[in-house]
């Protein structure tokens, strides 16, 4: 078969990281695969997936992905290709106006549980009419599924189904821990977020939960986004920029939780939790925000903890520090719980989807 994947970017994300994982696998499994980006920054994802072979098409460098050109320029790979599937709102959208009036096979991957356009009843007559132009919805966990359900009103029968996100388990489980950074990172408590820096992450919950924790912990932030200023800002207004760094976009990402003595993944809403996973499969405990999508990844294996709540994160996390047998039990749980979101499974349940379609 030949696929066109098409994402808005390859910047720091949960979906982007997919992509480098997925891609090559669905072509190792006799596809032909390409990738569609509406912008094109060369990041360390774009890289990876080049030096993989993947084929990469750009629409340009305009960060404005609601850009209505776009859909002109999705019409030139339009039947080109036995199934397009897309990624992203503004993708999803274009690409369904893009295949009017054709026989195109769209299918697309839904990543969230929420978004700003749900709740909206405008956009939910777009969004509803978007959708049923698809011939299949991917749903990321049942979180997602039942949310899509829940605010989209009367998506037909059999149009969605479940394929839960995977990462190369062993790629973390055997990463060599990244030496420490600076001197702030010796002899301290790791305690590390690798998310995005938007809307839907929430980072602010861990600068205020270093607070309530000793000089020995020290918070360490790796991604990028709109909101990693503001959290910066965050960190100095309450006293403990020097607990916390932000270290940007990394591509040694198993190395630096290999490095780690806890991941945390505070979020607001939440798709399915990619993080989560690469920090049981390197062995590492996992606390996330109890919430919708991450909620069935880290359940009887990792720890939860209410959403917005600094306090009561601060104590799961010296809890962990402090009790070792309580936190070998909890490694031992994530580590089981891993194998279950190895990317061949997933890559072999995308690729059977396409053959059904």
């Amino acid at each position: 078969m030949k696929i066109l994947h098409i994402i808005t970017s390859l910047l720091t994300g949960g979906a982007e990281k997919l992509m480098v994982d997925l891609l090559p696998r669905l072509r190792d499994l006799g596809n032909d695969v390409e990738l569609l980006i509406f912008y094109g920054e060369r990041t360390p994802f774009y890289e990876q997936l080049e030096s993989k072979g993947i084929k990469i098409h750009v629409l340009g460098m305009n960060r404005n992905m609601y850009n209505p050109i776009n859909i002109l320029k999705i019409k030139r790979f339009i039947g080109k290709y036995d199934i397009i599937h897309t990624h992203n709102t503004a993708c999803q959208l274009f690409t369904a106006i893009a295949s009017l009036g054709t026989k195109q096979i769209i299918c697309t991957t839904e990543h969230n549980t929420s978004n700003r356009r749900r709740g909206n009843k405008f956009l939910a007559i777009i969004d509803r009419w978007m959708y049923s132009r698809y011939k299949k919805i991917i749903c990321i966990s049942e979180g997602t599924e039942a949310e899509l359900k829940k605010s989209i009103k009367g998506i037909k029968a059999g149009l969605t189904i479940i394929i839960q996100n995977g990462i190369d388990v062993r790629r973390f489980a055997e990463a060599v821990p990244a030496a420490k950074e600076s001197s702030e990172w010796k002899g301290r408590h790791i305690i590390m977020q690798i998310a995005a820096f938007r809307e839907q992450k929430d980072q602010d919950t861990t600068i205020r939960a270093m607070t309530h924790l000793p000089e020995e912990y020290h918070a360490v932030f790796v991604g990028d986004g709109i909101r990693k200023e503001s959290c910066i800002k965050l960190a100095k207004e309450l006293g403990v920029e020097k607990q916390c760094s932000f270290l940007g976009v990394r591509s040694d990402v198993p190395q630096l939780i290999k490095a780690a003595d806890i991941i945390v993944m505070s979020s607001h809403w939440e798709g399915f939790g990619l993080a989560a996973v690469e920090g049981m499969a390197a062995g590492k405990p996992v606390v996330a925000s109890n919430v919708a999508g991450i909620r069935e990844i880290v359940k009887d294996a990792g720890v939860l903890f209410p959403p917005h709540d600094d306090q009561l994160l601060a104590k799961e996390i010296k809890r962990l520090m402090e009790d070792h047998a309580y936190a070998e039990q909890i490694i031992h749980l994530c580590q089981i719980r891993s194998m279950d979101f190895d990317i061949s499974v997933m890559a072999k349940r995308y690729n059977q989807t396409y053959n059904e379609l």
